[in-house]
């Protein structure tokens, strides 16, 4: 791959500058590992534009740099509302879209801990709404501003773990009736995996933990006991219905640890 022409400060600077200009874009945030400090060499840049009114993508592809830029709700038309695939000075780039009066209502539902859950691909239990009050709290802020959430908020802190945890319940409880009597092991390791990220989401609830997506996600609630249960999946009807059992004390086990 050819070598970048500049710093990383300075493709920094001079990207969040272009991003800034664009029109209706009032902040420009940088987010992932690069935002937390625990990125690789290799570790592409997330990017966010924080727009207000009518943004239009035309005016990002504009800029002229390679890769896809989607329309907005592409990638779900919910919170998470399109963005672009880029290379820019040989650095791959991902640009988030970000509407700032989503943001904001969004923002006060958490705080009187009100969600949803919205599909997204790649994210195994879906994303919160509350992502993006998470990036407000973790992301770092290039240019223009915005409100950062003082605390997670104690609302939230109360009914997300509920919500979470009772889909993942139901989750388990489908796999065993539905799935384990007819040896459909493919189905019961998605729904072992499915309720695993939703306990985890339900666990970090608890601890007043952010989430902005699930990398690292199991391992952080504590639930890497699960990958034992999915390696040692058989089709037999009696050994997948164990394994749903074994599956739902270990996530219990794991919430009502992180709530002691």
């Amino acid at each position: 791959m050819p070598t970048p022409t500049l710093t990383d400060q300075a493709f920094l600077d001079t990207t969040a500058d272009r991003l800034a200009a664009l029109p209706a874009v009032r902040a420009v945030t940088l987010g992932g590992s690069r935002a937390q400090g625990v990125h690789g060499p290799d570790s592409d840049w997330d990017l966010a534009v924080y727009y207000r009114g009518a943004f239009d993508p035309e005016d990002l592809r504009a800029v002229g740099w390679p890769g896809e830029v989607s329309e907005l709700g592409a990638w779900g038309g919910g919170v998470f509302n399109g963005g672009a695939w880029l290379t820019i000075d040989e650095r791959r780039v991902d640009v988030h879209y970000r509407d700032l009066d989503v943001v904001e209502h969004e923002t006060a539902e958490a705080e009187a801990g009100r969600f949803g859950v919205e599909p997204l691909m790649f994210h195994l239990a879906g994303i919160p709404t509350y992502l993006v009050v998470a990036e407000l709290a973790i992301n770092k802020v290039l240019r223009g501003d915005l409100p950062r959430p003082a605390a997670y908020p104690e609302a939230l802190r109360s009914t997300a773990p509920d919500h979470w945890y009772g889909t993942a319940t139901a989750t388990l409880a489908y796999a065993r009736a539905g799935h384990a009597p007819r040896g459909a092991l493919t189905q019961v390791a998605g729904a072992l995996a499915l309720a695993t990220a939703q306990t985890a989401h339900a666990v970090l609830a608890v601890r007043g933990e952010w989430v902005t997506n699930e990398k690292g996600l199991v391992e952080r609630a504590g639930l890497d006991g699960t990958d034992v249960l999915l390696a040692g999946l058989t089709p037999e009807p009696r050994a997948l219905d164990d394994a749903v059992t074994r599956a739902g004390t270990l996530l219990r086990d794991a919430l009502e640890a992180a709530r002691s």
